[in-house]
């Protein structure tokens, strides 16, 4: 693999400011709406097996120091980076599998050191705060540290409501668009305003990964495609209106593309995960499936990346590091 590089880009505030004042800009043209497909699961929800050893750690151990670049890699996000369901399971308390993306990927390159604080459930808060026996996530991001990615943002847009909101909206009306209007009741849609009331905490965080590691490179990890690129889905196998999924996919890529944003903006790299997963939808076959839909085919977590998906994920990241655009 290429030598990972990366030059800090902190800022003068404190590391738990997530004032929207402090941020560099707020996107006025990122458009239409928040995610509408993933689901923010607790521990509690998927009985993960308890874990064993540091569970901050992947299973595979450091290579030989010879063999090992010298990287040491911290791995930030929610349920989508944990990768609830997907064997194994290593820590009960976050849902973490130790086949995981950033595991998978720490893994292949041999990196020297990799730690993994990802945690179902979390937000941009948890990076400052504890989440049960998760310590506060930014802990572990130190001047030592060469490589952090980030994945985070859609638990701060409302994953879990909206899945419960739209797949409960669907039955009234399959062939509508119950959802959209439910959430434009108001005359102005309330994901669009989740997204952009969360664009500033991730690039908050952000300054805070610059600070603590300032010569680390920073990568932020978009979210994979959860419905159709296309056409009005396949309910009722996964349960949202003919109408809502076209706006369900278009707010998913509103919220990538703030996420896409905030990395230009606070000097990280993005990796594109939606791209290499379509087709690859929760609507597909068994066979064809990267997410899963809302009754899982174990072992996997409704509305998540199963283990093909994480391994999807893995390689959009890696080659992010390559300096290679993604591969279909």
């Amino acid at each position: 693999m290429a030598a990972i590089s990366g030059t800090g880009r902190g800022s003068a505030g404190t590391a738990g400011e997530s004032s929207p004042g402090r941020s560099r800009r707020r996107a006025a043209g990122l458009g239409a709406a928040a995610i509408g497909g993933a689901l923010a699961l607790t521990a509690a929800a998927v009985s993960p097996a308890a874990a064993h050893g540091d569970p901050h750690r992947g299973h595979h151990g450091r290579p030989p120091a010879h063999a090992a670049p010298a990287v040491d890699y911290v791995a930030l996000g929610d349920s989508y980076t944990s990768a609830p369901g997907v064997p194994a399971q290593v820590d009960a308390n976050c849902a973490r599998s130790d086949h995981n993306y950033p595991s998978l990927v720490a893994a292949a390159q041999h990196f020297r050191g990799f730690t993994d604080v990802s945690c179902g459930g979390a937000t941009t808060v948890q990076m400052w705060q504890a989440q049960g026996t998760n310590p506060a996530q930014l802990t572990a991001v130190t001047r030592d540290t060469d490589l952090v990615t980030l994945q985070i943002g859609g638990n701060d847009v409302g994953f879990g409501s909206i899945i419960a909101t739209c797949a409960g909206l669907s039955v009234t009306a399959p062939a509508g668009s119950p959802c959209k209007d439910h959430y434009g009741a108001g005359g102005t849609d309330q994901l669009t305003l989740n997204v952009l009331q969360t664009a500033p905490k991730v690039a908050e965080v952000l300054r805070a990964v610059h600070r603590q590691a300032p010569h680390a490179k920073v990568v932020v990890v978009g979210y994979p495609d959860l419905l159709p690129d296309q056409g009005p889905g396949c309910f009722p196998a996964v349960p949202f209106a003919a109408g809502d999924v076209p706006y369900l996919r278009s707010t998913e890529k509103e919220l990538n593309a703030m996420l896409r944003a905030e990395a230009l903006l606070g000097g990280a790299s993005y990796t594109d995960t939606y791209g290499p997963t379509v087709g690859h939808d929760m609507c597909q076959s068994s066979a064809d499936r990267w997410i899963e839909t809302l009754t899982p085919a174990p072992p996997a977590a409704a509305a998540h990346p199963n283990a093909a998906g994480e391994q999807a994920m893995a390689t959009a990241l890696t080659d992010t590091l390559e300096g290679r655009g993604h591969r279909r």
